[in-house]
């Protein structure tokens, strides 16, 4: 696109945005009076003013021609330059030339005035002593004549463009903190909508404008709708969890009373079941029946390491990078995801390392093997539910549904983050990177 270029330059957040578009127009306003109307506006008064000095420096021009000689002529200078306002004397320029300041637009007027109302200007002047030099050649030689500028100029050319400046700051001040308290309803909103994604419910009222408040009113039913189906969910897998595992219980105790040749491969059934059934409810449950807490992630890594070390695993524990500290989470979630993290990587693997990196924006949990790893074209595919990837991984090590990097997956959107899957450099094997927003 021809202006994709703008894009890059165009500020991200809606406050920026609607300054911009406040703050533009205003300034173009005020660059297009002071310079098209302000400046034209001041050039014609400083050429009618000037056009009235002329008349005098004509007159007295034309009077030292007539005088008989040079010192008649000084005397005659002095005597009408003191009722005109003129100083007026017998000096060449010191320099060829008109001299004027870069920044004089006005001066420039002046100039050009003088010369086209008095062919015999030699040179003129404008410092800035607010006084102006003008230099006439008679017949007596070059005769210098100083006024005050103010009889040439407006006394103050830039009060008008200080009030248009001053009046636009104070009105564009009014109207950007008018603009904030209309939008802060929608940063509210948007804040209140990312903290429900990482899974935290913060107290919401409706304000702002109709649209704004048609918004919110729109998120809290959804956000009720979510919470009311979570409700059920929870009751469900309460109800299933209590008439599914009470009957298993009773048939794995009965087994145990028949003779033990016949009973081993029932009570390994049953145990089966039991723990398929426990990976349909922990996929099932997800993490909407925990509270958020403040927990402090290197110690919760820390201790699920150690209970895998204890319990004979080949864990190890890398060095936490970042500052660590207390924040919101959800402990018994996070440790089911880790826990089916190492517990997949040493189904497949010998050896498994974790780590740590915090972030101001975020946690990166890295969990790594050094088994055969996942294909790349296949990785989408492994996070989903029940999926079983046989010719990516040696299934014939361990049992399952297809259901550990699902339930990981699952629980890192709860928390507002991502489950990412790839190559580890270090290890050779699989690399599990599981993230969450902070």
């Amino acid at each position: 696109m021809a202006f994709d270029w703008l894009k890059r330059w165009m500020p991200r957040g809606l406050q920026s945005r609607a300054a911009l578009i406040l703050l533009l127009p205003v300034v173009t306003l005020q660059l297009v009076i002071s310079i098209s109307f302000v400046q034209r506006h001041f050039e014609g008064v400083t050429r009618q003013m000037t056009r009235s000095v002329l008349i005098d420096l004509r007159y007295l021009s034309d009077t030292v021609d007539a005088a008989p000689d040079r010192a008649a002529a000084a005397a005659v200078a002095r005597q009408l330059g003191r009722p005109l306002e003129l100083e007026a004397r017998f000096r060449s320029p010191p320099v060829a030339g008109d001299a004027v300041r870069v920044i004089d637009l006005s001066g420039r007027a002046v100039i050009a005035t003088l010369r086209a109302g008095l062919d015999r200007t030699l040179a003129v002047r404008i410092g800035t002593s607010r006084r102006v030099t003008v230099w006439i050649d008679t017949i007596h030689g070059p005769l210098e004549v100083r006024f005050d500028r103010r009889r040439v100029s407006a006394s103050n050319p830039h009060q008008l463009i200080v009030l248009i400046v001053v009046l636009g700051a104070l009105l564009t001040l009014v109207a950007y903190l008018f603009l904030r308290n209309q939008l802060r309803p929608v940063t509210r909103l948007a804040a209140v909508a990312a903290a429900y994604g990482k899974g935290r419910v913060v107290p919401y009222k409706p304000a702002g404008a109709t649209e704004v408040r048609a918004a919110g009113m729109a998120f809290l039913d959804m956000r009720q709708r979510i919470e009311r189906q979570t409700q059920a969910r929870r009751l469900m897998l309460s109800g299933i969890s209590h008439d599914l595992r009470t009957p298993l219980t009773r048939l794995r105790l009965g087994l145990t009373m028949l003779p033990d040749d016949e009973a081993a491969l029932l009570v390994g059934d049953v145990d089966e079941m039991r723990r398929l059934l426990d990976a349909f409810l922990d996929f099932a449950r997800g993490d909407a029946s925990e509270e958020v807490e403040m927990v402090d992630p290197a110690h919760l890594v820390a201790r699920i390491v150690e209970d895998a070390q204890r319990a004979g695993q080949a864990v190890i524990l890398r060095p936490v990078q970042g500052p660590s500290g207390p924040m919101p989470l959800r402990p018994t979630a996070l440790r089911r995801a880790l826990e089916n993290l190492i517990g997949n990587a040493l189904r497949y693997g010998n050896h498994c390392e974790v780590s740590l990196l915090v972030t101001p924006r975020g946690l990166r949990f890295l969990v790594e093997d050094d088994g055969p790893g996942i294909p790349e074209d296949r990785r989408e595919e492994a996070m989903r539910p029940f999926t079983r990837l046989d010719p990516a991984r040696n299934q014939d090590r361990g049992t399952g549904v297809g259901l550990g990097l699902a339930i990981v997956a699952d629980i890192a959107h709860g928390h507002g983050g991502a489950l990412h899957l790839g190559d580890s450099e270090r290890m050779g094997g699989l690399r599990a990177e599981l993230v969450l927003a902070r």
